[in-house]
């Protein structure tokens, strides 16, 4: 079954990937109308060209009345607004950014990125994930996480980025300031050959290119652009056949593959960019999400693993060179394109993250359309995983490939790792909800339904509510406790992936755990202004009672059933019983973003009563405390 793989929703800009997305694996797709989403992505097309005038600055419907504005218009150096542009009309074939001189012109002086840029971006991408800037726009302005370039942005300049927006606008912005051409895509279709059946995973190919080429637009406008880029543009596959290449490829799982700048593809609907890796393996990132907030996180099985065709897992991006670019008289560049590394020019692209390792001891990183002829399994979800001829699930795999040489996992140090990343994503939740509350949802009337899908959607749901973050949250949990028996039955077995020197490794455990959970405290402010702390365990107890609906107090956003608590909430009688009829949703951990959930309160009151497939009546085990009073 398919997990939730990160916390934040992305919207599919491109309406064709929303019609297509999940025919994926297990989880199903009830939308009735897909072809009629399908018809509405070209239905009026930009016109294919060689440069398109004005394309930053283009006039587009503002989405309250209708009327024509500007919405990336720049005035005395600053943007018209920190809110999230509106996305603009797709761009298909090759289009070059207009070159405009000045003060903020994006100048492009260099004609390929180099091993050395590349190390840079990484350092760039340090600072920021190991600063405690909370929003892109901070990230980038922020003396501390971005201490080399922050002086040189524009005066009164907004950055902005959700969680399929933030790779490119980070991998722009450093090329904005570093003098590099950049090229990202701007359109895609269905991939040639995609299997469009029930149940199999799309695959998307590039049908648009934006070509930022020398002299150089104005930076401040071309940034901006990124906007066009939806998780639809990630949904590549592995074995790409299609004219233009996608921005990124499938790497081998080593610290060369995966290093910072490597991204993370999650088909459910979201991104995240790897900033560090650490001597024992984690994989730690930073990701987007739609209110311009930046979370942090580490790599485990809350990413669902995914097939080739889904574009999935780790990826980087591919080399872009500048070509056909003359020079002036004043020995500046002028013109040319950007192109690609084709797979073949790419030393690291790999299929390993798919098809296995097979016996756990050859490369297969060039071994294309070839799993069957070495041993691999030929359908991804067979697939083997093994270090030195020892098989190993995947997720132990990446650990053991990106840790040093002889690392082996220690079970109370992971229990321990574990327990402080899930104590972060609750901090991190802290910020979600208050930003819901300062905007004023909890005061709005509930509305006669919830949105056509509550993990996929836009506006203002799309920034306050917090489904897909708290299905995440759920599913750290229950990491946590597969984790723990994981190791507990590795140990039993005397597994070479394991290193224990004590006596009694569930009550080490068990040790660890109330430990770590007493030092994990979040506290949020009531309704009346008075402050209530959470425990770990408190928490984890109302885990399935906490509203992801940015219509409700905040005692019901974190989950209060005691009559003390919920004092102070001023939820009308209506209000509480739609929190009451979103039970079942809430105890899900799966985000089922295929199905149609525009729902009534009756509507939810049926599902219930027939105990329908959508939501779970009950929610899952995800308490690791019994684990520990087990016997040996």
């Amino acid at each position: 079954m398919a997990s939730n793989g990160f916390r934040g929703a992305c919207v599919f800009w491109n309406a064709v990937c929303l019609s297509m997305f999940l025919l994926m694996g297990s989880a199903t797709t009830t939308r009735a109308d897909s072809e009629e989403w399908l018809a509405n992505a070209f239905s009026t097309p930009a016109k294919t060209g060689k440069s398109v005038s004005g394309v930053a600055g283009s006039k587009r419907r503002g989405k309250a009345n209708g009327d024509p504005q500007d919405s990336s218009a720049v005035t005395d150096g600053s943007t018209s607004s920190d809110k999230k542009p509106d996305k603009p009309d797709v761009l298909i074939g090759d289009h070059f950014a207009p070159s405009v001189a000045g003060k903020w012109q994006w100048r492009v002086t260099r004609t390929s990125w180099t091993e050395t840029d590349e190390a840079a971006y990484g350092d760039f991408l340090v600072g920021i994930g190991e600063s405690d800037c909370k929003t892109t726009h901070e990230c980038l302005t922020s003396p501390s996480a971005n201490p080399i370039y922050h002086a040189r942005n524009p005066p009164g300049m907004q950055f902005f980025a959700d969680c399929a927006d933030l790779p490119y606008v980070l991998r722009g912005y450093f090329a904005w300031m570093n003098g590099l051409p950049f090229s990202f895509s701007t359109a895609v279709d269905r991939h040639p050959g995609s299997d469009t059946s029930k149940g199999s995973a799309q695959s998307f190919q590039i049908i648009g290119r934006y070509h930022i080429v020398p002299p150089g637009p104005d930076g401040r406008l071309t940034l901006p652009e990124i906007s066009r880029v939806s998780t639809a543009h990630f949904r590549t596959p592995a074995v790409y056949r299609a004219k233009l290449l996608p921005d990124y490829y499938p790497v081998r799982i080593d610290r060369g593959g995966v290093r910072a700048g490597t991204v993370i593809f999650d088909p459910l609907g979201h991104i995240a960019i790897v900033y560090k890796v650490t001597e024992d393996g984690v994989a730690h990132f930073i990701d987007g999400h739609p209110d311009n907030t930046l979370t942090r996180g580490i790599f485990g099985s809350e990413i669902e693993r995914w097939g080739p065709e889904s574009g999935s897992g780790f990826k980087r991006w591919r080399p872009q060179r500048l070509v056909g670019a003359t020079q002036g008289r004043d020995g500046r560049l002028h013109g040319g394109r950007v192109v690609l590394a084709n797979d073949s020019e790419l030393s690291d692209w790999s299929e390993e993250q798919y098809y296995g390792t097979g016996d756990g001891h050859s490369d297969h990183s060039r071994a294309k359309d070839s799993a069957a002829k070495d041993g691999r399994a030929r359908d991804w979800r067979s697939a083997k995983f093994a270090i030195d001829g020892n098989e190993i699930d995947f997720y132990g795999f990446v650990r053991l490939r990106l840790a040093n040489k002889g690392f082996k996992f220690n079970p109370v140090d992971e229990t321990r790792i574990r327990i402080r990343a899930t104590c972060q994503e609750l901090a991190q939740r802290v910020d979600a909800v208050d930003a819901a509350i300062k905007a004023g949802m909890h005061q709005r009337r509930q509305p006669p339904r919830l949105p056509n899908n509550i993990y996929v959607t836009q506006g203002d749901w799309e920034t306050y509510a917090t489904p897909s973050r708290d299905a995440q949250l759920k599913n750290t949990f229950r990491v946590l406790r597969e984790d723990v028996e994981r190791f507990l039955n590795l140990s039993q077995k005397s597994s070479p992936f394991i290193r224990y020197d004590g006596n009694d490794l569930r009550q080490d455990l068990m040790e660890t755990y109330e430990a770590e959970a007493a030092n994990c405290n979040i506290t949020y402010i009531k309704s009346d202004g008075v402050s209530q702390t959470l425990g770990f365990k408190e928490i984890k107890s109302r885990l399935f009672k906490m509203s992801f609906d940015p219509h409700h107090c905040v005692e019901r956003r974190w989950g209060a059933t005691s009559s003390v608590e919920l004092a102070s909430c001023p939820d009308d009688k209506l209000k509480s019983d739609w929190y009451d009829a979103q039970q079942r949703l809430r105890n899900e951990i799966v985000r089922t973003i295929g199905d149609r959930m525009d729902f009534t309160i009756e509507d939810l009151r049926r599902h219930a009563r027939e105990d329908s497939k959508f939501g779970d009546a009950e929610p899952p085990v995800i308490d690791v405390a019994p684990l520990f009073r087990l016997t040996q």
